[in-house]
């Protein structure tokens, strides 16, 4: 038998693996390659390779970018629009009688049939030049109406929390599929050689329904899934030297590890070995760029004192500075999970009086000081800040066995999110809904629209960022999706 470096046939193979033209092919004549091309480490790999980083590197993007990196704040379990953002004096006028049919979804998970409507027990005020209504529930987000784009006709088509976070961030309600922030690193590679492009931070004590699919790689390769970042102890899992083995014996092993890896790569060239050298690498300088850039006792104390953070806690105040941070340091994608939003009334825990306030007040002051800070070091034209849950919430009270506490059920027909920076539009009102906050009356905005809209204003078509996988082509709007440009300045 021949050996593998004389073999012609592992030979056609290898030029097949490792070329641009066969590379382009298989994405699909996406951006992976450039994605590779940013995960290859000056000087770790034959002159070849490095050359094909040069030429990727020289593509671009489909288009001139508006945004280079994201801050996506989910508020996992869904707040309630009526509360916040989508004002209707008729709810309170009505409060208490039974709904009409309409004000229903086509399919609710709790709520009952003559269900009463819920009116709200806040106060809102309009602000901005946009004279945007907004909730006294968010005292600071109003002093930054002027930089906001709130969207009021979102919908989806999920009406459970697990299947509407998976539809948001995969463009699909089942397990399998690669998150958005998959998607940019894979299309757009990192802007950092010391961190990874996808981070997530988790706040509220518990992780999203839909867990860590929400920031899976699905069928791309593994090294574009989001990592996760902890509050105590290493902030990535592994990233310190194992007990007993010095820096210098950790380099050791790895350069042993890399010598085989590299071997296998120039015998068969599949470029994910190529990744699982440089994923290595990446691991080792972590070691000193993560424990730095996650150290927030850097910060003068009149910027934590404006998040509202404390060195060494754990909560969303800590992790929306992390993010402005992660962000500076180049990271692409950071993605924030903040647990308790799910307002349905069944006790103090879930309802819109006692747990809903508490939310607000842990969440307004941090956003607000991350969009601030971000345009103070004039990060916020090229940082895209997202905040949204993955569906909204009923007129009625849910009512769910009639303990006496106010509460909403979900509701996938509208709801509200709001954006900044990024080359969004900022101090405008995009969409309204009915008099009842039901339903979309005006520039419905899909899932799939906000999610073209979004890699549009990274610089992507999102119809040409696709990924073969079992004999088609996907992307991240599945089919669907329309780029709504009346949401960019």
């Amino acid at each position: 038998m021949k050996s593998p470096h004389t073999n012609p046939l592992l030979h056609a193979e290898r030029v097949k693996a490792i070329t641009r033209r066969h590379f382009l092919g298989r994405a699909t004549k996406s951006f992976g390659v450039a994605a590779l091309a940013g995960l290859l480490n000056d000087g770790a790999f034959p002159s070849g390779a490095q050359a094909m980083q040069d030429e990727v590197l020289k593509a671009g993007t489909h288009f001139a970018p508006k945004a280079k990196r994201i801050i996506y704040l989910h508020m996992a379990g869904s707040p309630p629009h009526h509360e916040l953002f989508d004002y209707k004096p008729l709810l309170n006028k009505r409060h208490g009688e039974v709904a009409p049919q309409d004000c229903y979804a086509q399919r609710s998970a709790f709520v009952k049939p003559n269900a009463k409507v819920l009116g709200t027990p806040y106060k809102f005020e309009r602000v901005g030049q946009a004279g945007a209504w907004m909730s006294e529930l968010l005292p600071n987000l109003k002093t930054v109406a002027d930089e906001l784009c709130i969207v009021k006709s979102m919908h989806t088509n999920q009406f459970n929390h697990a299947p509407a976070q998976l539809m948001l961030y995969t463009g699909h309600f089942i397990h399998g599929r690669p998150s958005m922030g998959s998607w940019l690193t894979y299309g757009l590679g990192s802007e950092s050689k010391d961190l990874p492009a996808f981070l997530v931070l988790v706040s509220g004590g518990k992780k999203p329904s839909a867990g860590s699919a929400t920031w899976g790689s699905g069928f791309l390769p593994t090294v574009h899934a989001g990592v996760q970042c902890r509050s105590e102890g290493d902030p990535i899992l592994y990233v310190s030297d194992p007990k007993g083995m010095s820096r210098s014996a950790r380099r050791r092993t790895i350069d042993a590890i890399n010598t085989i890896n590299q071997e296998q790569a120039d015998a068969f060239g599949d470029p994910e070995t190529l990744t699982r050298i440089e994923q290595y690498e990446l691991a080792f300088r972590m070691q000193t760029s993560v424990p730095e850039v996650m150290d927030i006792r850097q910060e003068t104390e009149e910027t934590l004192e404006m998040y509202g953070a404390q060195p060494g806690a754990q909560s969303f105040a800590n992790n929306c500075l992390l993010a402005r941070r992660l962000s500076e340091a180049g990271v692409r994608f950071v993605q924030l999970f903040d647990w308790g939003w799910d307002v349905h009334g069944t006790g103090p825990n879930d309802d819109i009086m006692t747990q809903l306030p508490k939310k607000c007040e842990q969440t307004d002051r941090p956003i607000t000081a991350l969009i601030k800070d971000l345009k103070r070091r004039g990060l916020l034209d090229e940082t895209l800040v997202v905040w949204s849950g993955e569906f909204g919430r009923t007129v009625m009270n849910e009512a769910r066995n009639n303990k006496g506490f106010l509460g909403r059920d979900h509701h996938p027909t509208c709801f509200s999110i709001f954006m900044a920076g990024g080359g969004v539009k900022a101090g405008s009102v995009i969409g309204e809904t009915d008099d009842w906050g039901a339903h979309v009356a005006q520039n419905p905005i899909h899932i799939h629209d906000l999610q073209a809209s979004i890699l549009h204003l990274m610089g992507v078509d999102h119809k040409r960022l696709t990924y073969r996988f079992q004999g088609r082509d996907y992307r991240l709007t599945d089919v669907h999706g329309h780029v709504k440009h009346e949401l960019f300045a």
